[in-house]
């Protein structure tokens, strides 16, 4: 394996094949020569629709104009998730890129607001959001600002199948080489287990030093081919099944997911400029199909524009991401239900960490020790907060919350949950890809409220805690009436 990489062949398209061979060829293509192969007779699954703000980083990175970007994969604005029926039925949470308030020297924000709470002050978390506040009030325009208080994060909804076609003629105008064709067979070198080439439906080989599997839950190479195995993470997440449908555009498109829970499972909707996503995401222990299928035709807000695509997949993640000489990206690395958006995500950092440990005079184990240390750490982490989500949670309709109630979870998450029910501290792991914000939001909106707050909030009198959160609010506020409606924004941008 000390071959040095002079081509990297990358089997499967879609979202993941064609960020892939973008990014890469972008960034290494004087290295290396970039060969994707794909099929249209394979379909795409396509449920990550929904994204977080590092996506803006990637399109960045390949010069993308983001006027461009928004009008020819249909995009809209993303700022939150409402959460709604997670905690109990009826009600409903944010969980926004943004922040509440601003920190003050060594104390976090929330912890003045949660001295005011135990002083009787009403108010709630996110009326010191910006992220929130526009969220609600439909509105989204970039805000230059320097003062951290406004800065608003944001992501985007965008039509998967779209992305993926812009990338391809982006990256083919680059120079990546595409083949159509079905690949029939994979030839291992006899010695290193390596793989070494493909040969196609037609008869055509394909060689290659180094080849990314993007087939998705097939995992042709890294798990048919070099059965890396699987970790199953079903005892700790046990949804198992996806139903997706599209429905006609709604009349004004909101800046925000949402993530509707059902009495065994969650229901998503996605606003575009052309049309909604929509899916359901369900375990088949609680759920029949057919159940499922009409809680999600039953709860659409617009009329069905196709019939509904069924997906089955098995949370967990492969036990190496890179194996041999083979990099598995997308689905065929692992799968975690796209609750808070990370699918294509983990596409991007995926892609980056390679690009980061690309091999130089060949494939050295500790290089490739050093990728799946990291990768393994990064999967994990989300999957904790998505458990959060269904492990923390107050309804009594059915056996389904109530079995993910008493569940066991990982010590790292358990430790996070008690520190601060306790303290109402938060500590960012490293690499985490959620902030502190992000975990206060879920832990807030899911019930749980913190017995104690930071010694340093007892700072100011009573009078200067009521004008400091009373100033953050209206400072927060203060951009909204600038702001046009998203509608207004998008067709604006899109225009151009």
């Amino acid at each position: 394996m000390n071959k040095p990489i002079k081509k990297i062949v990358i089997v499967g398209g879609g979202t993941a094949g064609w960020m892939s061979a973008a990014l890469l060829k972008k960034v290494m293509g004087v290295v290396v020569d970039i060969e994707l192969i794909e099929s249209e007779e394979i379909g795409r699954i396509g449920v990550g629709e929904a994204t977080i703000p590092p996506i803006r980083h990637f399109n960045q990175a390949l010069g993308i104009n983001e006027a461009d970007f928004l009008r020819e994969t249909k995009a809209s604005i993303k700022l939150a998730i409402k959460f709604e029926n997670w905690r109990v039925q009826g009600e409903g949470y944010f969980h926004t890129f943004g922040g509440a308030g601003k920190n003050i020297g060594f104390c976090p924000f929330h912890h003045f607001w949660l001295r005011a709470k135990s002083l009787g002050d009403t108010s709630s978390l996110w009326d010191y959001d910006l992220n929130y506040l526009c969220a609600v009030a439909n509105k989204f325009a970039p805000i230059n600002s320097t003062d951290p208080a406004l800065e608003m994060q944001y992501a985007y909804h965008f039509d998967a199948s779209l992305y993926a076609a812009f990338l391809r003629k982006f990256s083919e105008n680059l120079g990546v080489k595409r083949t159509e064709g079905l690949i029939e067979q994979v030839g291992i070198h006899p010695d290193t287990g390596c793989v070494e080439n493909l040969t196609l439906k037609n008869g055509t080989l394909i060689q290659g030093d180094l080849f990314i599997d993007c087939s998705g839950m097939r995992g042709l190479l890294i798990q048919q081919k070099l059965g890396t195995g699987y970790e199953d993470w079903s005892h700790w997440l046990p949804c198992d099944r996806a139903i997706a449908v599209p429905s006609e555009r709604l009349g004004q498109t909101l800046p925000y997911t949402r993530s509707i829970a059902h009495s065994a499972g969650w229901q998503w909707r996605i606003p575009l400029q052309h049309r909604n996503g929509n899916g359901i995401v369900y375990s088949s222990n609680y759920y029949s199909q057919d159940e499922a299928t009409n809680i999600l035709l039953n709860n659409l807000d617009s009329k069905a524009l196709d019939d509904p695509n069924f997906i089955s997949f098995k949370t967990g993640r492969c036990l190496k991401q890179w194996n041999k000489n083979v990099v598995a990206i997308g689905l065929s690395s692992g799968f975690l239900e796209p609750l808070e958006s990370t699918s294509i995500h983990l596409i991007q950092s995926a892609i980056v960490r390679l690009v980061k440990l690309f091999p130089h005079m060949g494939i050295d184990e500790f290089n490739v020790a050093e990728y799946n240390k990291q990768s393994k750490l990064e999967i994990e982490q989300v999957r904790d907060f998505i458990i959060l989500h269904y492990h923390v949670n107050e309804r009594t309709d059915s056996q389904f919350w109530g079995d993910l109630r008493s569940m066991e979870i990982p010590e790292s998450l358990k430790h996070k949950i008690n520190l601060f029910k306790s303290t109402g501290k938060i500590f960012r792991e490293q690499d985490d890809l959620f902030l502190e914000s992000s975990w206060l939001q879920v832990m807030l909106g899911q019930g749980i409220t913190p017995r104690d707050y930071h010694a340093l909030a007892n700072g100011p009198s009573n009078a200067d805690l009521n004008d400091l959160l009373a100033n953050m609010k209206k400072i927060k506020n203060s951009p909204l009436q600038h702001i046009p409606n998203h509608d207004e924004f998008l067709k604006q941008v899109c225009s151009r």
